[in-house]
């Protein structure tokens, strides 16, 4: 956490950037059960709520990421930021995973901002938010094959020192880091643009936190916030 990073080129791109990440380490690892499934209703039927009003490329955290993503050169209406691709899943039913899973897609989804969350023991070195030189290995799948991709030049990643752990801000997240049904410890990413003000992004770190201490009695939580 003290070493994890965001590029000045980034902020240069959004000087309203803010990263909030969470560390957290002993969860017990269990399947969706009915916490995280009620948990999962309420955030769908705040999704229909809110997409009942507008549609979804015009509610504006939606818009702000649309706007970072053309700033760096990528296609928002081909490669949607996560929050767009969880509220446009909602209407319908979003995912059941596992209870951690469940429990950070929710909260995305209620508090309208992007969350990524990753197994902070596959982690090799501190996470770092920079524009891509294109060499960058990404691990993924394709076709249902394994693969090692790379970042478009410019393009920005989260990455660590083994490589790239998410493309395009919060697009994809790649397969090594990704969390797993035995993750115990994992690290969480909230993505703050205006108009999210710095309450609204505690408001969900408070919440995320409330339900992460909820899976297992020796929950420990550490946290940072990195701003321009």
């Amino acid at each position: 956490m003290a070493g994890a990073h965001v590029g000045a080129d980034v902020f240069a791109l959004r000087p309203d950037y803010r990263a909030l990440l969470i560390a957290v380490d002993g969860i017990v690892p269990g399947p969706s059960d009915t916490a995280s499934d009620a948990l999962l209703t309420s955030a769908e039927e705040s999704a229909r709520e809110l997409l009942d009003a507008q549609p979804v490329e015009q509610v504006p955290q939606v818009a702000a990421w649309r706007d970072a993503y053309r700033a760096f050169g990528a296609k928002p209406q081909r490669t949607r930021n996560s929050l767009e691709a969880l509220l446009r899943r909602a209407p319908a039913g979003l995912p059941r995973v596992n209870r951690l899973t469940d429990v950070y897609n929710a909260v995305s989804v209620r508090h309208g901002l992007p969350l990524g969350g990753e197994d902070l023991t596959r982690y090799s070195g501190s996470p770092r938010l920079i524009r891509a030189t294109g060499a960058e290995p990404f691990d993924t799948t394709a076709d249902g094959a394994d693969v090692i991709e790379h970042p478009d030049e410019g393009e920005v990643v989260w990455c660590d020192d083994a490589g790239v752990t998410c493309r395009r801000w919060n697009w994809r997240q790649g397969r090594r880091t990704r969390l797993r049904d035995d993750t115990t410890a994992a690290l969480f990413i909230l993505d703050a643009l205006a108009p999210l003000t710095d309450e609204s992004l505690k408001a969900a770190a408070d919440d995320l936190i409330t339900h992460l201490t909820g899976l297992g009695p020796d929950v420990r939580i550490a946290q940072r916030l990195i701003s321009a």
